[in-house]
């Protein structure tokens, strides 16, 4: 699994004119699954952004979590993480898990991420999506669950 992560002050997910998920402060993340992922790396993927000391505390320091601001989470699904642009011009997608296999592995991150405490709203699987955010600080990282 590949996931850029964003702490944002607002996000926002729309599939044609219905807003399906919006946070105010908090973690926008784009997640893609590779082929090969199994709810062992949606696991590890939700602990780990969960838990990023991300979020600025009294002295200024990146220390806090998500938990500890009272944030949510925005996912969005983002098969195109798993672009492979090394070759030609028009990316390669070999990587990218087949869509039910993807489906199932968002669907655990997700349960993972409530699981741990976070609240969670979300965009909608397979379709086509206007993500909005404001990115805070900006801070933006890239999370793996391989190396």
């Amino acid at each position: 699994m590949k996931a850029v992560v964003q702490r944002v002050s607002k996000g926002a997910v729309e599939v044609g004119d219905e807003v399906t998920g919006a946070i105010d402060k908090g973690l926008l993340v784009l997640l893609g699954v590779a082929r090969g992922d199994t709810k062992k790396e949606a696991k590890y993927m939700a602990d780990k952004i969960s838990g990023l000391r991300i979020f600025e505390d009294e002295a200024g320091k990146m220390n806090l979590s998500l938990k500890d601001i009272g944030g949510g989470m925005l996912v969005v699904s983002q098969f195109t993480l798993l672009g492979d642009c090394r070759k030609g011009r028009r990316p390669s997608f070999v990587e990218a898990a087949p869509p039910e296999e993807a489906d199932r592995l968002y669907e655990n991150f997700i349960d993972a991420v409530r699981f741990n405490g976070v609240p969670v709203e979300t965009g909608r699987f397979q379709t086509h999506m206007n993500v909005s955010l404001i990115n805070d600080g900006p801070v933006t990282l890239i999370v793996e669950s391989k190396s």
